[in-house]
């Protein structure tokens, strides 16, 4: 069943501001599926990752960041691995404290790891971005797609160039497969 909640590009790029600044393709009618397609078969990665960061849900915008991340950096070491496994603690679990710990982890990351985006990309997937007396502000919806995108382009920079174009395709088209089935946390699959 798919994903999407989008049914043009169009609209992904008039819900998310954002996107239209960072993308260098203009927004079509076509169905966001096709548009996403298209973006992965004229290998623009970078813009195929932040249309696909927007268009899935945040859960599965997660887990497809975290899946990203383990493929393309091969040394995830125990000591660094925190954000990451916070990260898809939330995904499994998506309570709100699991979702306040990734936060904590993220904030307390280095801000040049992919890792850490994934954490922040869960701790931004609800709740307050301050709690401040008489001015809750909650966290913008914007904010989740905005740390997988940065946190995949980020792994990616660990692809040996001989490798960049085979394997950004293959990341771009697991985010189409989730979009297109969700995703089953038993077996870790779209």
């Amino acid at each position: 069943m798919s994903r999407v909640r989008f049914t043009t590009a169009r609209s992904v790029f008039e819900t998310f501001p954002e996107l239209a600044r960072k993308s260098t393709v203009a927004p079509t009618d076509e169905p966001a599926l096709v548009f996403l397609k298209d973006l992965s078969a004229k290998q623009k990665f970078e813009d195929a990752v932040a249309f696909c960061a927007h268009l899935l849900p945040r859960r599965e915008a997660v887990w497809w960041g975290c899946g990203s991340a383990r493929s393309f950096v091969q040394d995830i070491s125990p000591s660094r691995s925190a954000p990451l496994l916070a990260a898809e603690t939330w995904v499994q679990q998506p309570t709100d404290q699991n979702r306040v710990r990734a936060l904590q982890i993220g904030t307390a990351g280095d801000d040049s790891d992919c890792l850490t985006w994934l954490a922040y990309g869960a701790g931004w997937a609800g709740g307050m971005l301050t709690t401040a007396p008489n001015h809750p502000v909650p966290v913008p919806q914007y904010l989740t797609a905005r740390a997988v995108r940065i946190a995949i382009l980020l792994a990616a920079r660990h692809i040996a160039a001989s490798e960049r174009a085979e394997r950004t395709t293959a990341c771009v088209n697991e985010g189409i497969r989730l979009a297109e089935r969700g995703f089953d946390l038993e077996t870790g699959t779209g």
